[in-house]
């Protein structure tokens, strides 16, 4: 089957609070994600197989040259098999091309492999206040 990534792509609510919940280990919400990606966001690049929304990621930004990605996510059936990376790769792909100089990410450390390895993220200190 095909796989097509799609920047700022139309989805359904249902089926990416259903993903979302898959991915995260937490039930079903009723999340507006298109209010919030259209309030705070750059973009998000959604993947297709077929009908179904099989991978996500959200890019947020400052309105300058600092993008972040969050909630990055692939469909359990299609992990590892380089979908979130290639997620991952358009999102910086968009970001440059809206002239952001930085794409951020933080994770938790099982992640290491996937955003180090995969994706190219290069580590770098930062810092975090839990609130």
């Amino acid at each position: 089957m095909t796989i097509t990534y799609q920047w700022r792509g139309t989805f359904d609510n249902a089926a990416l609070n259903a993903l979302h919940a898959e991915g995260f280990g937490h039930s079903v919400a009723e999340t507006d994600w298109r209010t919030r990606l259209e309030r705070h966001s750059l973009g998000w690049v959604c993947a297709w197989e077929e009908s179904s929304l099989i991978g996500f990621v959200n890019v947020v930004w400052d309105g300058g040259v600092h993008a972040f990605i969050l909630d990055t996510v692939v469909a359990r059936h299609r992990r590892a098999q380089g979908v979130g990376a290639a997620l991952v790769a358009a999102a910086a792909c968009e970001a440059r091309a809206a002239k952001c100089e930085w794409l951020h990410v933080d994770f938790e450390e099982h992640l290491r492999p996937f955003y180090f390895g995969a994706c190219g993220f290069k580590e770098t200190a930062a810092g975090l206040i839990a609130l």
